[in-house]
């Protein structure tokens, strides 16, 4: 019997799946406060429209692989895998990701940025 309860237990332990502690970019918010609400959510894809207000972040969250479109650019210090760094998002930028990504951000502009994510399911 100990002997089918530890082929159980290795089993178990090597066919687990790593679990995201994190929240995702909707359930991340700033100091209690959603930033990003739903647009739209179906079978397909999920669309997430993220507002910035200055001195408004993004707490540390992760992302699946996704598209975004700036709305209206603005300055971000972002803090990644890489390190921190400070960089200008123009209206009309265009980014995509097709692996899980991590990290954290903070309007530093004087401007409200907006952006849409778009998240294949």
């Amino acid at each position: 019997m100990k002997h089918l309860f530890s082929i159980v237990l290795i089993f178990s332990l090597f066919s687990c799946k790593t679990t995201q502690t994190l929240p995702d970019p909707l359930q991340a918010g700033w100091n209690g406060k959603k930033v990003c609400e739903v647009l739209q959510d179906t079978k397909q894809q999920r669309i997430l429209k993220c507002t910035f207000p200055p001195g408004v972040g993004h707490e540390k969250h992760y992302h699946n692989p996704h598209f975004g479109y700036t709305l209206k650019g603005g300055t971000f210090k972002i803090t990644d895998t890489s390190g921190t760094k400070t960089i200008t998002v123009p209206t009309g930028t265009t980014w995509s990701k097709d692996q899980l990504s991590i990290h954290e951000v903070i309007n530093v502009g004087d401007s409200t940025s907006v952006y849409l994510i778009i998240e294949p399911k």
